[in-house]
């Protein structure tokens, strides 16, 4: 599961390190001065040859700055042009959950030659996370299943399932996450992001936030303007502070809706014949693009009641894990191919489907927590299951591609704890450095809802409209107009005169 896929709302859960359980740091004497930041080489394969990471100390509770300390990674890569350097541009990855270290390392290489070295590039690691002190809820594995930390409903829309684990969710991780996940807000991170630059000794940060972040990236616009200088919100929702996550799994039913005649086209061409293995007759799905939804829909119907074994020993293929497949590859269309192949081999009796890895196995202890800690602890969810199950009937009915999940019985309904602040309203007062950049037809953070956000913004913004799928824009969808809009404004600090559209 790439970084990508990660990105949003309960987008971004994934499987690849191993959970640790930490408490809270012991508490430390305050200090006006800014902290030192060591520094030690921590190159990854594939990313930039000079990465280096640091720990950084900062307040278990902003309000108690005297009080217990939590520790988070951080990572830089120096500007390799001194001479044409002019600030410093921070990362900040999707989730909740995202790893800004690895996100780095992963975006790094190509930041550098696209921006030629005008920054220096840096990252944090949110609270629980990668290089960060860690916490955990203390989840089983099948709790921790992608199908199921996702409240996808049952056969038939049942949500009994959902209620009993997000129940059982809640209960663990009241019981076991301590005042560190107590501490994943979304308003902490951006915290923690001034303390960055204050430890870094900058008077103000660029930054590219995608998906997740860009929610980030705008609160902390909105708390420290004075501090921002060049802005990218790549990849948008709506901000609305009343909803915030909620809001956003909702938006993901009519998105990937919207989403998913690039797929039927796709593999309804021609061309498909001669796609997918040596002798296993082609990727073809349907002779017209029209008939892909309706096969796809009575293939998941059918595997809701008659799972298929896959060739991951005690996996099956059910008709939800076929529907979470389908959403994590339209994210990018070079995902196509696999889950094309996944939907030919579950109809084929003599097949056995493979699994993406991401459903193959379990979420990592560490990344559950924080995705459901951020989104419980950030704003207060409905609490009626009635109401949550009628709410899941109607979107069943309305966008059957994603079956009721986007608006499922999430672990926040049985939150033990109360949202310590209200999330930040965003807002045109500041200075006119933002430029929002957005795919027309994201499957994640759907285009409607970005329309939210530069409404939000107003003057403050400019936003660049590519007509494309997918999850990401900036030096990801290999959109020419789109990635030139944003390095200028990155380079020059010019940005469009009004908001444009970048055709596909």
């Amino acid at each position: 599961m790439t970084q990508r896929a990660r990105s949003g709302l309960l987008l971004a859960l994934s499987a690849s390190a191993v959970a640790v359980t930490l408490s809270a740091a012991p508490a430390q004497a305050a200090d006006s001065s800014p902290p030192t930041l060591r520094w030690r080489p921590c190159a990854q394969e594939g990313g930039p040859e000079r990465q280096e990471c640091a720990e950084l100390s900062v307040p278990l509770d902003y309000r108690d700055p005297d009080g217990p300390r939590t520790r988070l990674g951080v990572s830089r890569v120096l500007s390799d042009r001194p001479e044409a350097r002019r600030g410093t541009l921070i990362v900040i990855p999707g989730g909740p959950g995202g790893s800004g270290t690895q996100r780095l390392a992963q975006k790094g290489k190509a930041l550098q030659k696209e921006l030629e070295g005008v920054y220096d590039l840096v990252a944090l690691d949110p609270r629980g996370i990668g290089g960060s002190e860690r916490t955990g809820c203390g989840l089983s594995d099948e709790d921790r299943d992608l199908v199921n930390l996702r409240p996808w409903p049952g056969p038939g829309g049942d949500v009994s399932d959902s209620v009993r684990r997000a129940r059982r969710i809640a209960d663990a991780c009241a019981r076991n996450g301590g005042p560190l996940l107590r501490s994943m807000s979304t308003a902490n991170e951006v915290r923690d992001i001034e303390s960055f630059r204050q430890a870094l000794g900058e008077e103000k940060l660029s930054a590219h936030g995608t998906s997740y972040g860009t929610y980030v990236a705008a609160q902390y616009a909105q708390k420290y303007p004075d501090r921002t200088d060049r802005w990218v919100l790549d990849s948008n929702d709506d901000p609305d502070p009343r909803r915030v996550a909620r809001g956003w799994s909702a938006n993901m039913a009519p998105a990937l809706e919207q989403r998913f005649p690039d797929f039927a086209r796709w593999a309804a061409d021609p061309a498909r014949e001669q796609d997918g293995p040596e002798g296993k007759g082609g990727l073809r799905l349907a002779r017209e693009p029209g008939d892909v939804r309706p096969m796809v829909l009575a293939l998941a119907e059918r595997l809701d009641h008659h799972p298929k074994p896959t060739t991951t020993p005690g996996k099956a293929l059910t008709g939800n894990r076929l529907r979470q497949a389908l959403q994590m590859a339209l994210y990018s269309d070079r995902a196509f191919t696999d889950v094309a192949q996944l939907i030919k081999d579950a109809r084929d009796p003599r097949a056995t489907p493979a699994l993406p890895s991401a459903l193959a196995g379990s979420v990592p202890e560490h990344e559950a927590a924080v995705t459901v800690a951020t989104v419980c602890n950030d704003v207060r969810w409905p609490r009626s299951i009635p109401a949550t199950a009628r709410a899941v009937a109607a979107d069943r009915a309305r966008y059957p591609l994603t079956g009721g999940m986007p608006v499922g019985v999430f672990p926040c309904a049985f939150w033990k704890w109360t949202p310590a602040e209200e999330p930040t309203r965003i807002t045109s007062d500041g200075p006119s450095n933002i430029l929002m950049v957005q795919n027309l037809r994201d499957p994640a953070t759907p285009y409607f809802g970005a329309l939210k956000m530069r409404e939000a913004l107003g003057q403050r913004a400019r936003l660049v409209s590519v007509d494309a799928g997918g999850h990401g824009v900036y030096l990801s969808g290999g959109n020419a107009c789109g990635d030139r809009k944003v390095t200028d404004f990155l380079r020059t600090g010019k940005r469009p005169g009004k908001d444009v559209v970048c055709a596909g």
